[in-house]
């Protein structure tokens, strides 16, 4: 079988049928309704919270000294035997507390976006206080209730913080209330691992 040929018309004068026009050398998505080109976008975001002002939530007139920490790879294995969850970033960004424990930043995967969220640790390693600093999924955010996150407090490295289980769940938020139990057992065994004194 030959190739086929592609026969074109020949240009014909302004105001016939087919015409020559020019080409626009604008990207193609300059001509796109504003709707079309909104789904290119972040449908959601929301900042709730500083790192300044969470700490002040969790911590009120406390004192912070930046201790970040680099994970090991010995460190990073221990944490994710001890806490069944993988270690995402080897960079802890970890503050000490004037009068003991520590504040804490992190990020969770939430469904389709991360969550970034802090935790505070009294001096005997127990969740003092989450808040959640960021949220840019498009529902779900009830996980930032002061009822849901209430329940972390006091729970300690020997806590299972499994979801349906001592951690209970938000319908609609699935994903996020457990990938943020995940990352707070994540967290309470990086405590015991490479923060602990």
């Amino acid at each position: 079988m030959g190739a086929r040929r592609l026969t074109v018309p020949a240009a014909r004068p302004v105001g016939s049928s087919l015409e020559c026009k020019r080409v626009d050398s604008r990207p193609y998505w300059h001509f796109l309704p504003a709707a079309a080109v909104a789904v290119f976008a972040p449908a959601y975001a929301t900042v709730y919270l500083t790192t300044e002002q969470a700490q002040a939530a969790i911590f009120p007139g406390a004192r912070f000294t930046p201790a970040f920490v680099t994970l090991t790879d010995q460190q990073r294995r221990a944490i994710e035997s001890r806490s069944d969850v993988n270690v995402r970033s080897r960079e802890v960004k970890a503050w000490r507390v004037d009068g003991g424990g520590w504040f804490i930043v992190d990020e969770v995967l939430g469904k389709h976006e991360f969550i970034s969220y802090a935790v505070g640790l009294s001096a005997d390693g127990r969740v003092a206080g989450i808040e959640i600093l960021d949220y840019r999924e498009s529902y779900g955010y009830e996980i930032r209730d002061a009822g849901w996150r209430k329940q972390f407090t006091g729970k300690s490295v020997a806590d299972p913080l499994k979801l349906d289980g001592d951690i209970r769940n938000i319908g609609g938020a699935t994903l996020s209330c457990r990938h943020i139990a995940d990352g707070v057992r994540r967290l309470l065994a990086t405590y015991e691992t490479a923060l602990k004194q």
